[in-house]
């Protein structure tokens, strides 16, 4: 069954912390993360994206990136930017896109939960971006971002956190540069964090709905740590790291899209002739179209768009990774037509998560960069749900989750 700690949370200021929370690490760039952190000595980008306050030019994977994040920790300690709270707290942290609000308990995952399959996980992690996070940890002993879990709707813990949040005003409230509202409650009482410590011990899954990385290395240093301590007991903070856990039903996933290059040698008319094999293509012109249900796609391919639906035989409705439209897309498209095979390292093909919308596809491909955009409808909870219950694993970008999580609001520190 689940475990969910409560900790003595790292957190800022009420009237600093618009400007220091910022997005996550790896939903943009080092360029971005410049600018956006440009004239704001709060933003936490200057610890959890510190080649920042480096020269442009060096790597991303320097000792000196990984020394520049623990000195501006200690910086940011020092300074009083961020304070410990004096005992352990849970959290509720709520975020509203679209006139919409979810709410999401913030307590400690346990790393044996990692380990004992009790957390689950819908896709594989990559060796170099696992190390990157783990340095990362070592070296600032802290999970300085939380990952993005979710669990099967528990209707006590729902009216809990309901109660509390009507019944009680956040320490934080803010509306961030993206439109995005952030809203963050502390849950002082001794009484009330036992009862949904208790009640969410009841549950017998946790989901990682974003942040494979980071939870794979928060576990993987936990283990580290734990192995060199000859007097450990397991109550150690180190046996815990930052999550945010959501009720499954208030979760929305949006599209993730691709766009490729090149078409591998072939004409226009070539490739459409190929992919007519595989799927039922409706001109659209000019207009944009997007998907509006399961097997239906929009191609983007010389100033054109286009509704591809696929066939029968295609997919599998009864296999949890048949039915996945990125499966259909990869079996048709992208393996045979293209000759991509590995989209975790393929240079040929990215990825644009569809917050950015259709608009960026057709940008990407009018500009010449690509040659070829595909837009594809929208992975459900209850696929995600069910791959993980399977001991299955999603292809490569999947789902994309927004709002993300701003990081920077709590932070878990290892000792």
């Amino acid at each position: 069954m689940a475990i969910l700690k409560p900790f003595r949370g790292l957190r800022p200021p009420q009237n600093i912390v618009e400007k220091l929370a910022s997005r996550p690490y790896d939903v943009l760039n080092s360029k971005e993360a410049r600018q956006e952190a440009q004239g704001n000595p709060y933003s936490l980008l200057h610890i959890i994206k510190p080649e920042i306050d480096l020269p442009e030019e060096i790597s991303l994977y320097s000792d000196a990136v990984y020394q520049k994040a623990s000195e501006n920790f200690k910086k940011f300690k020092e300074k009083g930017w961020l304070l410990k709270d004096n005992e352990d707290y849970l959290y509720i942290y709520a975020q509203t896109m679209n006139g919409k609000t979810q709410y999401g308990l913030v307590g400690c995952a346990s790393i044996d939960d990692y380990f004992n399959n009790v957390i689950k996980k819908h896709e594989l992690t990559r060796k170099d971006k696992e190390e990157d996070r783990k340095k990362h940890v070592r070296i600032t002993n802290a999970n300085m971002e939380p990952v993005f879990f979710t669990y099967p709707k528990k209707e006590e813990l729902d009216n809990i956190v309901k109660d509390f949040v009507t019944n009680n005003n956040p320490v934080y409230d803010f509306t961030a540069d993206d439109g995005f509202g952030h809203h963050f409650w502390v849950i002082k009482d001794k009484n009330l964090i036992e009862r949904i410590v208790k009640l969410f011990g009841e549950i017998p899954s946790t989901y990682v709905a974003d942040g494979h990385h980071r939870t794979a290395a928060a576990a993987l240093v936990g283990k580290e740590l734990r192995e060199l301590n000859p007097n450990h007991t397991g109550k150690e903070e180190y046996n815990f790291f930052l999550a945010v856990h959501f009720p499954s039903d208030q979760l929305t996933i949006i599209d993730y899209n691709r766009v490729i290059k090149d078409l591998n040698g072939l004409s226009n008319d070539e490739f459409i002739t190929r992919l007519s094999k595989g799927f039922d293509i409706e001109p659209k012109g000019k207009d944009m179209f997007k998907p509006l249900k399961l097997h239906e796609f929009s191609m983007y391919l010389n100033g054109n768009w286009y509704k591809l639906t696929a066939k029968e035989g295609t997919y599998d409705d009864n296999d949890p990774i048949g039915v996945l439209d990125v499966t259909v897309l990869t079996k048709q498209v992208l393996e045979p037509v293209l000759d991509i095979h590995d989209l975790r390292t393929d240079k040929r093909i990215d990825f644009v998560g569809g917050i950015r919308g259709l608009g960026e596809l057709k940008k990407r491909v009018d500009s010449g960069e690509m040659a070829v955009a595909f837009a594809l409808y929208p992975v459900s909870m209850d696929q995600l749900i069910r791959i993980a219950d399977s001991g299955k694993i999603m292809p490569p970008k999947t789902t994309w989750f927004e709002p993300k999580l701003r990081s920077g609001l709590v932070i878990h520190e290892l000792k």
